[in-house]
């Protein structure tokens, strides 16, 4: 079975309700008939009734639930909780109406933040920053959780590496220069994602163009630095570092760079130490390697909301909701 599939029969046995809100995007559309035809989520849509008909002309959604903000009966609680919990920015009922009939986005994160809806996938057509905008407005960030940052789950086929191929790259899609503090949040935060996705145990690598002291510079100093922050604060993790990638993943190049290292040669959770370094590894994985890559799936949000690339295919989003039902499922216990 294909591991996405087994993400998939995770999702069926406790199904959640994920908001769709880019009623604009065919996509959207074409990932809903999906989802909807193999019991993977419930699925809502936010967009006039005349709209979505139109928008998923010869597609089959009518599993589907359809909520026009224009007629929605929720719509003022809506609006009303907005203004709540922006009313120290000077948010008017005026201002948040206005935003919530024609920002689905927005209303989408109010459907999450009223409990009508689980978890939010968005992203085809929007950029990173004006999907998780709403989210840290409204949902704010998960107890317990030092910032919000973003993986990719990667699978490549046929590899010996990693759990069987699979793989969480962080952060490569939202903290663009982390500190070495925020790095090590990033890392407990990988690993835990990690651990509920793949259920398998993480193994996580500080990522760097140096391996255990091999070259001098700052930017080697900053993951030297989140090393050791991280195996200070979560004792229980197995983390280590810095690392050169062939380290990290390669048994006999991990044996030979790193030999008293308990993750080297064996990492399935790679930290990267920059946004840059991130983002170009994943699209080189799932361009040249022809990993599928799923995300940039977001941690540390109060409640499951993802990002899409706007690159992404319409299987790319019946992926994504499937992950982040499994967020959902987690986020109850």
């Amino acid at each position: 079975m294909a591991f996405i599939d087994i993400l998939k029969a995770k999702a069926k046995a406790n199904k959640k309700t994920i908001v769709l809100p880019e009623t604009e995007d065919r996509r959207t559309y074409e990932a809903a008939a999906k989802i909807l035809a193999e019991g993977i989520a419930n699925i809502v849509l936010v967009g006039s009734e005349e709209a979505v008909k139109k928008g998923s002309e010869g597609l089959d959604i009518s599993g589907a639930v359809v909520v026009d903000p224009a007629t929605n009966d929720k719509t003022q609680a809506y609006i009303d909780k907005l203004v709540e919990l922006r009313s120290k920015k000077g948010m008017t009922p005026e201002q948040a109406k206005e935003i919530l009939l024609n920002q689905y986005l927005y209303y989408g994160v109010m459907m999450v933040k009223m409990g009508d809806a689980d978890g939010m996938v968005s992203g085809a057509c929007h950029s990173t920053a004006d999907t998780l905008r709403p989210c840290l407005q409204i949902l704010k960030t998960k107890p317990g959780t030092k910032l919000v940052s973003a993986f990719f789950l990667m699978i490549v086929p046929d590899c010996e590496y990693g759990a069987n191929g699979a793989f969480v790259f962080a952060d490569s899609g939202l903290v663009q220069d982390p500190t070495p503090e925020e790095l090590a949040a990033i890392a407990a935060s990988s690993a835990e994602s990690f651990e509920l996705l793949v259920g398998e145990e993480a193994k996580v690598a500080m990522l760097s163009h140096s391996t255990m002291g091999s070259a001098k510079h700052a930017l080697v100093d900053k993951v030297v630095e989140a090393t050791k922050i991280a195996k200070e604060q979560y004792p229980n993790l197995k983390l280590d570092g810095e690392m050169q990638l062939d380290a990290a993943i390669v048994p006999s190049v991990g044996a030979s760079k790193a030999p008293n290292s308990e993750v080297a040669g064996k990492a399935n959770v790679l930290i990267f130490p920059n946004l840059d370094a991130g983002n170009i590894g994943y699209k080189l994985v799932q361009r040249l390697g022809k990993a599928e890559a799923y995300g940039p799936v977001t941690q540390g949000i109060a409640a499951p909301v993802n990002d899409l690339s706007r690159g992404c295919s319409a299987d790319d989003i019946v992926g994504v909701v499937a992950i982040t039902a499994v967020q959902c499922q987690a986020a109850d216990k």
